[in-house]
């Protein structure tokens, strides 16, 4: 189990893409109305960190994923609540403190089983048998780009039709929208408590590191142009309480221009940690 607490800097950027697009908005990517500055929810960032753990570790016991296409979540719930509970169905428990064991088994077993539910954590209140909720121990904020972006409309043509009542025309039109560049910073926590709540261990903290830097490459799209993840700032406290308030060490890291004109590369920016400029490597340690 974690014996330490950790927060974290997460940075990334998008070159000619959508890095999260609005469905209230057409799909327009998400944007402060106020600043102007685009914003990644951190629900989009932790599908991307699920998908690299159903695409890596898929064959493996405790690495399956509860939040994954076409999944039925009731089912699994039921499921996990069945085999911690020997086969018994919510039925065959009639007293109070019997059904707070039971879904306390299940809820134990989720977290055994799913990697997202000991992680992020998960609702599982829903169905015939419910198995508690679970808070997980890493949380994301949003993300913010560092600079203003630029939300482009493109016109696109296809050179066939959908429906034979258009044979007609030869062609489709449609919208496209993407950034032309966007270098966004996230913030994220790790609490050790959590964990020991969770059965969140070493092991899963090593693949979410993993995660963090490998995600984007297995998530290329047309719709998300180049999207790369280029800084990952490790702040690990001595206790699990920690040692400092997690502002204080976030205001330690800062990203500058060094170029003028329009941002359009990673090069165009400067990441300091207390004023001294970070190297190339992905992964930042910082003892706190």
């Amino acid at each position: 189990m974690l014996n330490k607490r950790y927060d974290f800097i997460f940075y990334f950027d998008v070159q000619d893409g959508n890095p999260n697009g609005d469905p209230d908005a057409g799909n327009l990517p998400r944007i402060d109305a106020e600043t102007g500055e685009g914003i990644v929810t951190d629900v989009c960032l932790k599908r991307k960190v699920r998908n690299y753990v159903q695409l890596t570790r898929t064959s493996q016991d405790k690495y399956d994923i509860f939040i994954k296409e076409k999944a039925i979540l009731n089912r699994e719930i039921d499921s996990a609540w069945k085999e911690a509970n020997e086969g018994k169905s919510a039925e065959d428990v009639k007293t109070s403190d019997g059904k707070r064991k039971a879904e306390d088994a299940a809820r134990e077993r989720m977290c055994n089983k799913f990697y997202d539910v000991r992680t992020f954590g998960a609702v599982m209140t829903t169905g015939d048998h419910g198995a508690g909720q679970v808070r997980g121990p890493i949380q994301l904020t949003f993300s913010r780009s560092i600079d203003p972006i630029v939300s482009l409309e493109h016109s696109i043509t296809r050179m066939a039709v959908t429906n034979e009542k258009d044979v007609d025309k030869e062609r489709t039109m449609g919208r496209k929208f993407t950034v032309p560049y966007g270098l966004y910073r996230c913030h994220g926590f790790i609490s050790a408590n959590l964990a020991e709540q969770t059965g969140f261990a070493e092991d899963d903290l090593t693949l979410f590191w993993e995660a963090m830097q490998n995600m984007f490459e297995h998530d290329h799209s047309a719709a998300r142009g180049l999207m790369s993840s280029r800084k990952l700032i490790i702040f690990e406290h001595e206790t699990p309480l920690g040692n400092k308030a997690a502002h204080e060490l976030f205001e330690r890291v800062k990203c500058e221009r060094v170029t003028e004109g329009p941002a359009r590369s990673f090069d165009d920016y400067k990441i300091t940690l207390d004023e001294v400029p970070l190297g190339k490597e992905f992964k930042k340690v910082v003892q706190v």
